[in-house]
Parts: structure tokens; C-alpha cells; sequence
């Protein structure tokens, strides 16, 4: 009888010790980005998480409203703006014209601009205006250069409005046309050029302000010229799948993939780092933390959209986070987006 007593107890305490070491190895990422999405302090989430790995989703879900006046729920494929993620789209249709040979990145973009009338133009190269060194001002092309091009970092979107002409001149094409080849060739199918029709599917965005209240934005003050650098529209599972076909050799050869992938100059963002990461061309490349890492950011608080688009290349995985709000409140801005990013970090998805 002792010996039977024994043995159970033996066995008991195997089975107890496998399921505690099973409890204890469970990944439980979604229920920690499941709890994470329900707070309400420091400010509340009000968009879509989606996860992807080796083009399987691991997670996706809708949290908030598409508009809080009509109280529509959002839903996981719903459109919302890229915000500068259009950055990367530019840069690699420009690179694709840098494989046929109509583009040089180091040439002084008056070679393609013959009439452009501002001086700059003899000095400031295509390569330039994608890393961001140009010197050209945030969002004014007419202002002085603020430094010698090349020399150092300071983020414009003006300058892939004129890396966009750029592109218009030498391909032959409109943006809208080259766009929707893009999204075409990556199956993106419920992603579009923001014409006028296109763009009422939109969900609206909201301006979150610093008193807590918030102002219904009914349809985005963008003009075309911001397309280049600031705004499509995309549903977060095409970004994911944007991220398969850019980072696997689809868009682009690998050695022009590599000139975009590199870089010269380095940033610093909070979503990524507090030290200076890397920018390629549309890219923040994290090539110093324990894990590989590239990706974008999108803010505008007063258009009200949030965007993080982040890939991790050698687990092929995708976290895609998006945003119909954009806080006032520049310090919580981004908090979601970069506690998903840590809780994604420490899970096994990357290991």
C-alpha cells in the first residue's frame, strides 16, 4: 500500500510539475495586448492591432470607434492614413527607377528639374531627399536650406514632395498611377490612391486635444502634394502585406534593396530608442538592438491619425498598429504603440 501511495504521489508531481513548466512557457503576448488596449490612462487606444508572422496573422483586432459622433465600431480592415509610412512607398518607386537606370541618387535633382526655381536644386541629390539630409525645411520648399546637404538629419516631408516630382518627371507617370501598381503588385487590395472617391472610404480621424476633448476631422486637409511623403490610404493587414513583398525581394533587387536598407545619418524617435537609430530611405533601421529591426512612424495630431509599422526580418513578423486619433499631447502620443512594440519584444515571437 505504501509503495502505491508512493507512486502516486510521484506521479501526482510529475503531472503537476509539466503543467506548471507548460503554464510557465505559454506565450500570452495577446492577452497581455488584450489587457494593454483596455486602459484608460494615460489616455485610451482607438484603433487596430495586427500581428503577422510568415504571412499567418497572429493578431488582429479592432478596439473604438470608426467616428464618435455616429459611434460606428471600427473594424480590423478598415482604411485608415499611412501618415508618413507613404515615405517608403516613394522611396522604392523611386529605387525602381534607379534599376532601369532613369534615376541617379547622387545626381543634383536640377538635372531633372531643369526649370525649378529654387537654387538648392544644383546641390541637393535624390539620395538626399529620402535619408532626410537635404537641409530642406519641414514642409516649405521656398524657406533656406537649414544646413550644407548631406551634413546632417532633419526631417522633412517637403523634401519627398520634391523627391515625388522627381519621380512623376522620370517614370512618366502620376503618382496616383505608380501607387495603385504598387498596391497591385503586393496583392494589396483594399489599399488606394487618395483621389476623391477613394477617399470617402477613410474612416474619420480624430484630434485628441490636450483638455481631453476631441475634434471630428470630416475629411483630411492634405493636398496632393503631401501624398509623396504623408498620406495614403492602407488597411493594416495590406501593410503587413507590403512588409512581406518590400523585405522579401519582391519590389525591389537586393542591391537596391541594400542602398534603402543602409544608411549614412541616424535619428533619434521614441518608439524605437532613446539613442539615434539609423534612416535609410523611408526607414528607421534598428540594426544595434538585441533584435533586428526596421519600421516607420505616422503622426499628425491635427488630421488625427497615429501609424507604427514595424517589421522584424529574420522571423519574417509584422506588428502594425493604426491609429484614428492623434493626441495633442506629444508625450502619450505614441504610448500604445510603443508598449505593443515592447510586449511583441518580449514575447517568443521574435525568438
Amino acid at each position: 500500500m505504501a509503495q502505491i501511495i508512493k507512486l502516486i504521489f510521484i506521479t501526482t508531481t510529475i503531472l503537476f510539475s509539466s503543467c506548471n513548466s507548460s503554464a510557465q512557457q505559454k506565450d500570452n503576448y495577446s492577452e497581455k495586448i488584450d489587457s494593454l488596449l483596455k486602459i484608460k490612462h494615460p489616455r485610451e487606444f482607438n484603433g487596430v492591432v495586427y500581428i503577422q508572422q510568415n504571412g499567418k496573422t497572429k493578431y488582429a483586432k479592432a478596439y473604438g470607434l470608426a467616428d464618435f459622433d455616429i459611434n460606428t465600431q471600427l473594424k480590423v480592415g478598415d482604411k485608415f492614413s499611412t501618415m508618413s509610412i507613404a515615405k517608403q512607398f516613394t522611396a522604392a518607386l523611386i529605387l525602381q527607377e534607379v534599376e532601369k537606370g532613369t534615376i541617379d541618387l547622387r545626381t543634383p535633382i536640377r538635372k531633372y528639374l531643369p526649370d525649378f526655381k529654387y537654387s538648392w536644386a544644383d546641390t541637393v541629390t535624390v539620395h538626399q531627399l529620402l535619408n532626410n539630409t537635404s537641409g530642406l525645411d519641414s514642409e516649405n520648399i521656398s524657406k533656406q536650406l537649414k544646413f550644407k546637404p548631406g551634413t546632417a538629419f532633419s526631417y522633412s516631408n517637403a523634401g519627398y514632395y520634391v523627391a515625388g516630382l522627381v519621380l512623376e518627371k522620370q517614370s512618366g507617370k502620376n503618382f496616383e498611377t505608380l501607387v495603385t501598381e504598387l498596391f497591385k503588385k503586393c496583392t494589396m487590395n483594399n489599399s488606394y490612391y487618395p483621389n476623391k472617391k477613394n477617399s470617402q472610404l477613410l474612416v474619420k480621424g480624430h484630434t485628441i486635444k490636450k483638455d481631453g476633448t476631441f475634434k471630428l476631422n470630416e475629411k483630411l486637409d492634405f493636398e496632393t502634394d503631401n501624398y509623396f511623403g504623408s498620406h495614403l490610404i492602407v488597411t493594416a493587414p495590406d501593410l503587413a502585406k507590403w512588409n512581406e513583398c518590400l523585405h522579401n525581394g519582391k519590389v525591389l533587387k537586393p542591391a537596391t534593396y541594400k542602398l534603402m536598407t543602409n544608411y549614412v545619418i541616424t535619428d533619434q524617435h521614441q518608439v524605437f530608442s532613446e539613442n539615434p537609430i539609423g534612416y535609410g530611405y523611408g526607414l528607421r533601421i534598428n540594426d544595434k538592438a538585441d533584435i533586428f529591426e526596421v519600421g516607420h512612424t505616422g503622426f499628425h495630431p491635427g488630421e488625427g491619425f497615429t501609424t507604427v509599422n514595424l517589421y522584424y526580418p529574420k522571423t519574417k513578423t509584422s506588428v502594425v498598429v493604426m491609429e484614428n486619433t492623434g493626441n495633442e499631447n506629444f508625450d502619450i502620443a505614441y504610448y500604445f504603440e510603443q508598449e505593443i512594440r515592447k510586449i511583441v519584444k518580449e514575447s517568443k515571437l521574435l525568438k
